[in-house]
């Protein structure tokens, strides 16, 4: 019994992680999508090593995929050496994969999908594209090396957050695009301009995925409301013992805990069981345990 328990347990963990690895793909070819449609044919300079790389082929044009795979290579060494192999699995993972995508994704001539002189459009709709790709990649664990590398390095021996350190690398990067692109103050500008529209996707996608609320249900037909968010949301319920002070008279109150997106299911839940019912339904910073998000320690 215990034995079947156990495979089946690994089946589902196994399932589960190729799961992940499916959406890190993903999210990993909407990010060199954005490169190659909107960032580089119109020589906007990103962030990370994928902002360097773009730098040494808009100077040389030696191709993203061929710089962007040698300075990871490197990275990746170090963090083996320095963070162990366990940290860098997942990483080695995404490198690989980000760099055949950007070897075999062709590069759009200028004008494909927004106008030659569009470039604020360009770095707007490139910005939202990775963003949403590099959210995938962090919802599901995964990671594109990089300066991702870089800054966990130095929060190893430094008491410097690992935001700080990306948000100097960046700025660095895309500001050393002034000596590479004639001196052009609106090149780092339009950089700038992608850098936060992606970090802002980035935290979007996140947060918009893992926000929770909290509702408080007053009904009559509480056992059946409660018994249905059990089977059919799949969420836990609490039943708490209260009383009506201008009735008198005690009342139970249905306690959930969901995810924002789950919310409509259980408004219409409520709806056909008791329309007369009272609820109450408030947003949760964090919500931390089985079914939402781990508690860390650090």
């Amino acid at each position: 019994m215990l034995n079947s328990l156990f495979i089946k347990g690994a089946y589902i963990s196994r399932k589960l992680n190729a799961k992940e690895y499916i959406f890190i793909a993903l999210g990993l070819f909407m990010y060199a999508a954005a490169w190659k449609a909107f960032l580089l044919p119109h020589q906007i300079t990103g962030g990370g090593v994928t902002g360097i790389s773009a730098l040494v082929f808009y100077a040389s044009g030696l191709p993203i995929s061929v710089t962007f795979f040698a300075i990871n290579a490197v990275l990746l060494l170090v963090a083996i050496r320095t963070l162990g192999a366990k940290f860098s699995l997942r990483t080695v993972y995404g490198v690989g994969i980000l760099t055949l995508f950007f070897s075999i994704l062709p590069q759009a001539p200028l004008g494909t999908f927004v106008g030659d002189k569009e470039d604020f459009m360009a770095c707007v709709i490139g910005g939202l594209l990775s963003g949403v790709g590099i959210g995938m990649v962090f919802l599901n664990n995964g990671s594109s090396g990089g300066t991702d590398i870089i800054a966990k390095v130095v929060n190893k021996y430094r008491n410097i957050t690992l935001g700080r350190i990306l948000l100097y690398c960046d700025v660095l990067i895309i500001s050393s695009s002034y000596f590479l692109q004639n001196g052009s103050i609106e090149r780092i500008v339009y950089g700038l301009t992608a850098l936060t529209v992606t970090t802002l996707t980035v935290d979007m996608v996140i947060n918009g995925v893992r926000q929770s609320v909290q509702f408080f249900i007053f009904s009559k037909n509480y056992e059946e409301i409660a018994s249905r968010i059990n089977s059919e949301v799949h969420r836990g319920v609490t039943i708490l013992d209260g009383m009506g002070w201008y009735s008198k008279e005690p009342v139970k109150v249905i306690t959930v805990i969901a995810r924002k997106n789950e919310s409509i299911k259980i408004f219409r839940l409520v709806k056909e069981i008791d329309p007369n019912a009272f609820i109450s339904q408030s947003s949760a910073i964090g919500v931390y345990g089985e079914g939402f998000d781990v508690i860390k320690s650090k």
